[in-house]
């Protein structure tokens, strides 16, 4: 199916996940849609699923797992796709059409936090893929995933941390701010801007943030708080030149929906001459893949009792 782009079908979400994310860059795209199926397929492990199931998939946005779910499972599985936005919504309901399983799914507009639509008792399996990581009340949305469960059904969650990546712009500025002098040709202050752009670099900043405000562990405290048990956390950490693009499209991608692309920080941020020594140092390292990205993606698994406790 191609992808639209008229602005009336699109949102921040939607724009990111068809567009900015991959820059429009096809080969790009495909390497990221490879990525990305691996970390549906884990969470479809985790979900333990079996005919006859019903499938709440939280985030849902193009239907990547819940599509999954019923290359798997088959005609019996039935798929509620759940997310905030309007136009990925219909795109999923679209695909859903053209894949012929539309009579096996249903297709929620509303946020994680609060799924009133959705009664008690609903789902055997919950899952969500990147997306409990841009909700700002964590504990509502796993508070909601547990009440909608039938007793015994499973959580499932591949979610992405980004506090390090906060952490290490607070670093830097913290270094800039502390009087301690920079060589002059150091490219510290423009690494500063970038990273900075993307993600926040102060105490307040990073508490706020729905994308940096937690860890692995906070996480599964909710988790647990929610009332989840047999629960099963596990943090992959790959450092690998995820950045193996071109350098256009290493300045028009984005690592997350609310962050603005290199491009656009290098314009709005960066004097001429700025721009020209970061190119001269990050380029020939984008371009020999000789720079390399680390990426924190925490599956966590629960279970809701049988009975209460």
């Amino acid at each position: 199916m191609s992808l639209p782009s008229d602005s009336a079908t699109s949102d921040l979400w939607f724009d990111w996940l068809m567009h900015r994310r991959q820059a429009d860059d096809a080969d790009y795209h495909q390497s990221i849609q490879t990525e990305v199926a691996g970390y549906a397929d884990r969470v479809l492990d985790g979900a333990a699923l079996h005919p006859g199931m019903t499938l709440v998939d939280l985030g849902a946005g193009d239907g990547l797992v819940g599509f999954r779910a019923i290359d798997r499972i088959g005609e019996s599985l039935k798929v509620i796709m759940v997310d905030i936005s309007v136009p990925l919504i219909n795109f999923a309901e679209q695909s859903a059409t053209s894949r012929g399983v539309r009579q096996q799914c249903t297709f929620l507009v509303s946020s994680a936090e609060d799924l009133g639509d959705l009664k008690d008792d609903t789902a055997d399996a919950v899952t969500t893929r990147s997306s409990l990581a841009y909700v700002a009340d964590k504990n509502a949305a796993l508070r909601e995933c547990f009440r909608i469960l039938k007793p015994g059904g499973r959580l499932s969650i591949a979610e992405p941390v980004f506090r390090d990546n906060a952490l290490a712009a607070a670093s830097m500025r913290t270094r800039l701010e502390s009087g301690e002098k920079v060589p002059e040709n150091s490219i510290l202050p423009l690494l500063h801007r970038w990273l900075s752009a993307q993600y926040p670099d102060t105490d307040v900043g990073i508490q706020n943030s729905p994308i940096t405000n937690y860890s692995e562990r906070n996480l599964l405290q909710w988790a647990q708080t929610a009332g989840f048990r047999e629960l099963r956390l596990e943090l992959h950490i790959s450092v690998t030149n995820a950045y193996r693009k071109s350098w256009e499209t290493f300045l028009d991608s984005s690592p997350h929906p609310h962050a603005p692309s290199l491009q656009t920080i290098l314009r709005e941020k960066f004097q001429p001459e700025e721009r020209q020594q970061f190119e001269r140092a990050i380029r020939p390292m984008v371009e020999s893949s000789e720079l390399f990205e680390t990426n924190r993606m925490v599956y966590l698994t629960a279970l809701k009792p049988a009975k209460a406790e």
